[in-house]
């Protein structure tokens, strides 16, 4: 790789782990619940992008999978959440 290239990637990490720290100041002070859920599912999708940064770094395929692993389990967590605004309850139980 060339130097301006190892560059960017070293100042896109940076810049994106400061992202989730600010998105977790956010997450745990946020004015409001709907602005909290919005934090999570951002920082899920910095963690995404953290670990295509690092498997480009380390030249890898093997960290994909980690990459399709961690947008599952955001998007479960953010269907979680939306419902949990929504109705007050995440797994609701009928009984007849």
């Amino acid at each position: 790789m060339s130097a301006w290239f190892e560059m960017v990637l070293y100042s896109c990490l940076v810049l994106n782990c400061l992202s989730v720290l600010l998105l977790v100041y956010r997450a745990i002070i946020g004015p409001s619940s709907p602005d909290r859920a919005i934090a999570l599912d951002t920082i899920g999708i910095h963690l995404i992008a953290i670990t295509g940064i690092v498997a480009i770094m380390l030249n890898s395929i093997h960290l994909n999978d980690v990459i399709l692993l961690i947008g599952i389990l955001t998007f479960i967590a953010t269907v979680a959440i939306a419902k949990f605004l929504e109705k007050g309850v995440i797994i609701e139980r009928d009984r007849d």
